[in-house]
């Protein structure tokens, strides 16, 4: 009669498991910067080929190589004005993230205060972001404030509708059972509705990035010496297809990296809502 196997000790067996190597969490990241990366070469290559081939104006669409050299030959320029923006657009969006955020829980505890208040800021969006930011600058002149404001009043909104349409999403019913075990409205809203919110709240944030950039560009052109809205200017300004090409190249680069940005810090905290 055989004798059965033997079986490694289970001491053994979770010494190996714990000793294996972890499988990479960047892969998925890396093959998705890769496709991104393999598209944007396509396109590029399909932009050369297309105005060398069609015999494309340069005054309509230039040859990709050329908009590059004309931010090689000047990068000192194109590199302060996407600092410059981004950081306009950058101070603009976390305060409007902050504040809608903030308000969209204030208007869900108070519906009153809601009631009140809500339809001044449905009016307040009616004002075209041009018009508001010709009276922003006026009052805090060309400043980096001024262009922040701007980018804050284009993203606040959004944040707080979305904020507020997610917390009314919660079930009533897991409402009702965490307070049938004694949770307080506090416990509530960290444990249960603020974690509902968030897969709507990051809707928001994604397109409050794309829409702080436009305020911060926007803020620009009311006057300044520096930022990408002053090079499209500019370039507009002196009929230089090319240098709006740069500009608009540079504008792109900056929102695809702030969308980005915000998806993959979504992706990190809102591991739920996966499959929304």
């Amino acid at each position: 009669m055989s004798s059965p196997p033997l079986s490694a000790p289970a001491g053994m067996t979770v010494a190996r498991a714990a000793s294996a190597p972890p499988r990479p969490a960047t892969n998925g990241a890396l093959r998705r910067a890769a496709r991104v990366a393999l598209a944007l070469l396509a396109v590029g290559i399909v932009w050369e080929a297309a105005v060398v081939l069609l015999s494309v104006q340069p005054h309509y669409l230039p040859r990709l190589s050329l908009v590059l050299q004309a931010i090689v030959a000047t990068p000192d320029a194109y590199w302060s004005g996407f600092v410059r923006t981004l950081s306009e657009a950058l101070m603009g969006f976390s305060a409007g993230a902050v504040f809608g955020i903030g308000i969209g829980v204030l208007f869900y505890r108070a519906p009153v205060l809601r009631d009140m208040v809500f339809p001044l800021f449905i009016v307040s969006q009616t004002i075209p972001v041009i018009a508001f930011g010709a009276l922003v600058v006026l009052w805090f002149g060309n400043t980096m404030l001024a262009k922040a404001i701007i980018a804050f009043y284009v993203t606040f909104f959004p944040v707080t509708v979305n904020t507020l349409v997610g917390l009314r999403s919660v079930d009533p019913r897991q409402v009702d059972l965490m307070r049938s075990f004694g949770a307080t409205r506090g416990q509530l809203m960290r444990q249960l509705q603020f974690p509902t919110a968030l897969p709507q709240i990051f809707v928001a944030l994604r397109l409050g990035a794309s829409l702080s950039l436009v305020g911060a560009i926007v803020g620009e052109w009311f006057g300044d010496t520096t930022g990408l809205g002053v090079l499209l200017l500019q370039a507009m300004f002196n009929e230089n297809a090319v240098g709006l090409w740069a500009a608009l190249l540079c504008c792109a680069l900056l929102g695809t990296l702030f969308y980005g940005v915000v998806a993959f810090i979504e992706r990190r905290l809102v591991f739920w809502g996966a499959e929304q």
